[in-house]
């Protein structure tokens, strides 16, 4: 797990001062300081340790969107919960932001893709709530239309500071944001994306596939779990996908005794959206 990481965090390193395509294993394994068996040992090829980079920053950036979204009681504050924690995010993790948003724009890998578009769906689904919860039935016409502007300004904001080293201030570009998109949930009126139009580019998830995944997930966090609490509430919760009896309440105490952890973040988000909290 360690050298694992270790990679990781090394070829982060390379594939923000030469991209993807440009790094090797060799150069990869030459920075690590490790042989190409050890490396062929933590990951199959170049591409899987790719995937995984992609998987680690992703699942952390969506489920500290997702919690802060939930757990931000005061619609107020809600908007400006949601960008600021966008534009912190992508400044702590600036290097491998960048990497992604120039691989976006010249990738033809298509297992890359499939990967950055089922984290956009993810995005696109916590935005939607928001936007439900803070307008409501005012802009059920419209609605898709604004997560797409809300989904512009995070890509052109980013884009912003990541690339032209301008001076960043989070707090007064949350602002600004909150208010661009109290304009646009108030004054749009000829919608152009349509419900049966997301459907047509949308696939559904298979529910008993994400189960499954879900399960298997946890099951290796269980074995690789040492604190007491969150290995009991792991425990309970994969016993409450297989046979449900527990209610709603105990339920989410469950959860909130596994959000903080840095390694079962996924899993609370994952069981937050499967329970429908």
């Amino acid at each position: 797990m360690i050298k694992k990481q270790l990679i990781m965090d090394k070829a982060l390193e390379l594939f923000a001062q030469r991209g993807f395509e440009s790094t090797s294993v060799q150069q990869i394994t030459e920075h690590c300081g490790i042989s190409k068996g050890a490396f062929y040992l933590s990951f199959k090829s170049k591409d899987e340790l790719i995937l995984a980079l992609i998987d680690h920053f992703m699942m952390q950036f969506t489920t500290n969107i997702d919690y802060k979204v939930k757990n931000t009681k005061d619609n107020e504050k809600l908007l400006y919960e949601f960008f600021y924690t966008i534009f912190h995010s992508f400044h702590q993790h600036s290097d491998f932001a960048k990497i992604l948003i120039k691989e976006q724009a010249q990738s033809f890998n298509e297992e890359f893709i499939l990967k950055m578009r089922y984290y956009d769906r993810l995005m696109e689904k916590v935005i939607l709530s928001m936007i439900e919860r803070l307008y409501g039935e005012e802009i059920k016409q419209i609605k898709y239309d604004l997560i797409y502007c809300i989904k512009g300004f995070m890509k052109t904001y980013s884009e912003l500071f990541l690339f032209y080293n301008l001076p960043l201030d989070v707090d007064l570009l949350s602002q600004s944001l909150v208010e661009k998109t109290n304009l646009l949930a108030k004054h749009i009126t000829i919608p152009f994306i349509s419900s049966e139009l997301v459907e047509l580019f949308q696939q559904p998830i298979n529910e008993d596939l994400k189960k499954e995944q879900i399960i298997e997930t946890m099951e290796q966090k269980i074995k690789e779990m040492e604190e007491p609490i969150e290995k009991e509430s792991l425990i309970l919760l994969k016993q409450e996908l297989l046979e449900p009896t527990l209610n709603p309440a105990i339920i989410k105490g469950l959860l909130e005794n596994i959000s903080s952890h840095p390694h079962c973040k996924w899993i609370s988000y994952s069981l937050r959206n499967y329970f429908e909290f």
